[in-house]
């Protein structure tokens, strides 16, 4: 039985790793469980899995919570209780959103634990420093976002695999062919509505403006170890195709299913094998056409900052990130425009100062100065 340290257990990810430990109780036990502030849910899933350790992230929500914990329970709360959780189980699945999450990864990896990663901001943020240490510890790492699992399955579970070149697909979001005009009045309401996925409302933010694809050219840089001429994106709208590899000889492997984290989610745990996962089969005579649309660099801002950022090294992807984080809190809260997230990022990126990555405080101290630079050019909190 392999044993889980969940991290971020009640987001969408944290809930569908919940769902697949529910469907092969007889091969996962959750040993440790953490989350920021969702208390209801979280004593739920505490009652539910009854784990040896559990941990509320927010120190407050945590206090009040304490006497509800189940007897047997060992229980933390506050930033560092929860870290703690990374202690327990063989594999830590790093579901936590946000730079919060960087942290957890890099003490995994400091305890010699296996890594789920379905935290984007662990190689966008720190991609460099966090893969030279899990080489030197010698852990492994699986990723667990769609495209970047797809890349793994065709690349044959093997990172260090050779390719020509990545083509990583995106859905294009619900705003792929608007004009600039049309952007300018695109509402919350309208950038949640995801045409294929279901997700918690940063990343679902993300996809709308492309950040999303972005970023996930950068987690493959060093997913990869591969240059930017390596990677291509492709928009594929009906998000069947989720990532392809071609090979020098011509031969591009894709893996296809329809929307769904709960697989890679899942195969992230159980790889090499593969068990059933509940998912429906492909039904190829009722798919109809399976479209590829240009992913042009120029046409959607936030994609081409995360790729100059990219270009730009060090710690531009965090400052990026973090005034990222700022700006969609903003949008979602209608404080500005969403044609303002871009601008916003471009603006902290401008003003952002040059350091070389060399450890989790040079990346908390950008992170914390990009997000100070994005409030005051929105204005409020």
């Amino acid at each position: 039985m392999k044993t889980i340290s969940l991290i971020g257990s009640t987001g969408s990810i944290g809930r569908q790793v919940c769902e697949v430990v529910r469907r092969h109780a007889d091969k996962f036990k959750i040993k440790s469980i953490v989350t920021n502030a969702s208390a209801e849910l979280f004593l739920a899933q505490v009652k539910e899995f009854m784990p040896e350790y559990a941990a509320l992230a927010d120190e407050k929500t945590g206090r009040e919570i304490a006497s509800q914990i189940p007897a047997g329970v060992k229980y933390g709360y506050g930033e560092k209780a929860a870290e703690e959780a990374i202690a327990y189980g063989e594999v830590a699945f790093v579901a936590a959103t946000g730079f919060a999450g960087l942290k957890y990864s890099l003490k995994a990896v400091e305890l010699k634990k296996d890594i789920a990663l379905a935290n984007k901001e662990t190689l966008v943020c720190g991609g460099e420093l966090v893969m030279q240490k899990v080489k030197e510890a010698g852990v492994d790492l699986m990723p667990v976002d769609s495209e970047h699992s797809a890349l793994w399955q065709a690349l044959n579970f093997r990172a260090n695999a050779p390719f020509k070149r990545l083509i990583i697909t995106a859905s294009g979001g619900p705003f792929y062919n608007y004009t600039d005009e049309q952007l300018k009045n695109v509402t919350p309401m309208s950038a949640l509505k995801h045409p294929t996925w279901q997700m918690g409302a940063k990343i679902t933010i993300d996809s709308a403006t492309l950040l999303n694809k972005g970023f996930e050219v950068i987690e493959a840089r060093w997913l990869y170890d591969a240059p930017l001429e390596k990677i291509h994106t492709v928009v594929q709208p009906e998000s069947i195709i989720h990532s392809m590899v071609e090979f020098d000889d011509g031969c591009v492997m894709a893996q296809m299913s329809y929307p769904t984290m709960e697989l890679p989610i899942q195969l992230a745990l159980t790889y090499p094998d593969r068990l059933d996962c509940n998912l429906k089969p492909l039904d190829f005579e009722k798919l109809g056409t399976i479209r590829f649309l240009p992913l042009e660099r120029k046409r959607f801002p936030c994609y081409d900052l995360a790729l100059t950022a990219l270009e730009m090294g060090d710690n531009y992807p965090c400052a990026l990130n973090g005034a990222g984080e700022i700006a969609v809190r903003a949008f979602l809260e209608e404080r500005i425009a969403f044609t303002e997230i871009a601008e916003t990022m471009r603006a902290v990126l401008e003003k952002t100062e040059r350091m070389q990555i060399n450890s989790y405080e040079t990346l908390k101290e950008t992170d914390a100065r990009a997000r100070t630079l994005a409030r005051e050019r929105i204005g409020g909190a």
